[in-house]
């Protein structure tokens, strides 16, 4: 008798043995239980009828100013170096800011100014004129809150619904109750320029939801995916036979202990395989057309934003559910007048390229586009020298108010929800948690997000904890 069959013998008179004909019935539920994770009919479906099938969500690591981007605030202009009023500071939690701060407006020039734009007059700065033309197209929520005040937990709160580690994020939720429909291809897939957020990739982790529905992250140059190549000296009939060997064990284990994990790394190295064929195509944005590089301002063979904003448009092509750019360098606590311009030239052109792309191929209409960050920035200055010179201030952390927008996939396009007070520091009308921003997303992909949940250690959990509404007005 072969080792294999002997193998498979013992785990069989084993499991019989110790399960007993009661154990036989154990089997075929935990079996039951696994086709779910395997893509069985017991997985979750949407509850009602989707308006967006793929999400490309934009999370901008440090977060931008919104009050030099998206929400004008003259007064806070008029005002400038003003002390900030004694409720913006005394009993406050700011990250830096210690002694009694002032007031810090946007700079009267044209660069800083702000535009009405499109039919709707959505207010958008000049630091974004290629994203002007697309304001049509957004829906502008100016008054986001979150719990956090530091990066990492703000981070793991806005993609994960919890400060802590250990929580599976939007992406991973999405691929849980949509799957994949490209079974060549990961149903969630993250990429990021610049360094990566502080909380880690725990911002595109699966938690305690099955790994197979973590975020594989993607790179534009090398290797797409790491150890995605063959080594050297193994060709392509090597690597199906090592797979289907080791398969063939995974499947042995699991027939014998019924864990869910061992079903997931079975599905794993079958799409590892099949995206070994399936990636290069995909990245090889050299096949486009050379109006498309222009109009993204791409550079094939390097690593940037602009080939990212490419790639999501290419992934959500063939049927990748959620695509997550995260761009780094917005931690602007000094010289945000100077240093926010920079970052602004390298995301807007293939911002509203994206946009634009989506909106000719018929794709935007299903297609969620969401432009976050893990929290705003302060209407008072940080590091002013105290003599009126602001040409090295920053802008400290805020969480009780700030900016974020979506596009396409159902949300109501050029709306403005919300609206902050006169100095931009908290919110004056519709405050918007982020619990409610998650909720509305999730709403888009058809989930009612109190009905999306997954037990874990004898609790239901779901993404928005215990809280979360969606606004009407957000949708289209």
């Amino acid at each position: 008798m072969s080792p294999h069959a002997e193998h498979t013998r013992m785990l069989t008179r084993r499991a019989l043995l110790q399960r007993g004909a009661a154990g036989v019935g154990g089997l075929s539920l935990g079996n039951l239980a696994l086709s779910s994770l395997l893509g069985g009919e017991d997985e979750p479906h949407p509850h009602f009828a989707p308006r967006a099938k793929h999400v490309i969500y934009i999370h901008l690591i440090g977060a931008p100013s919104h009050l030099d981007l998206f929400d004008p605030k003259p007064e806070l202009r008029k005002r400038q170096g003003e002390k900030c009023p004694d409720e913006f500071f005394k009993g406050k939690q700011l990250a830096f800011i210690r002694s009694h701060p002032k007031l810090l407006g946007t700079p009267d020039t044209e660069r800083f100014r702000f535009k009405k734009c499109g039919e709707s007059g959505t207010e958008i700065s000049n630091l974004l004129p290629h994203l002007q033309s697309c304001a049509d197209d957004i829906a502008l929520i100016r008054t986001l809150q979150t719990d956090e005040f530091n990066h990492a937990p703000a981070q793991m709160f806005l993609q994960t619904g919890f400060a802590r580690f250990g929580r599976p994020s939007l992406g991973a939720w999405s691929s849980y109750g949509l799957g994949s429909s490209n079974q060549d291809l990961p149903a969630f897939v993250a990429m990021v320029t610049g360094q990566y957020p502080g909380a880690g990739n725990s911002v595109f982790g699966s938690g305690f939801l099955p790994s197979v529905h973590q975020g594989v992250e993607f790179r534009s140059k090398g290797d797409p995916v790491l150890f995605l190549s063959n080594p050297k000296g193994i060709d392509g009939a090597d690597r199906r036979r090592i797979v289907d060997s080791i398969k063939a064990m995974d499947q042995m284990h699991l027939d014998d202990v019924s864990d869910p994990e061992i079903a997931t790394r079975i599905k794993q190295y079958e799409l590892a395989y099949r995206m070994q064929t399936s990636v290069p195509e995909l990245m090889d944005i050299q096949s486009e057309s050379a109006a498309v590089h222009k109009l993204y301002g791409t550079q094939p063979g390097k690593t940037s934003f602009a080939n990212n904003c490419l790639l999501a448009r290419r992934l959500v092509e063939r049927g990748v559910r959620f695509v997550q750019l995260f761009d780094q360098g917005w931690d602007h606590h000094g010289s945000v007048f100077t240093r926010l311009p920079t970052k602004c030239r390298q995301v807007d052109r293939p911002i509203a390229a994206l946009l634009a792309d989506l909106k000719a191929r018929g794709l935007l209409d299903d297609t969620l586009v969401v432009w976050a960050s893990e929290f705003g920035r302060t209407p008072m200055a940080q590091g002013n020298d105290g003599q009126g010179n602001i040409t090295r201030a920053g802008r400290d952390h805020h969480r009780e108010a700030y900016s974020v927008w979506m596009a396409g996939g159902g949300a109501r396009p050029g709306s403005v929800y919300g609206a902050t007070d006169e100095l931009g520091y908290a919110a004056a009308e519709n405050p918007l948690h982020v619990h409610d921003f998650n909720a509305t997303i999730l709403h888009l992909l058809g989930f009612n997000h109190e009905k999306l949940t997954f037990q874990f250690q004898g609790r239901e959990f779901r993404l928005t904890d215990v809280h979360g509404k969606v606004p009407a007005a957000l949708l289209a």
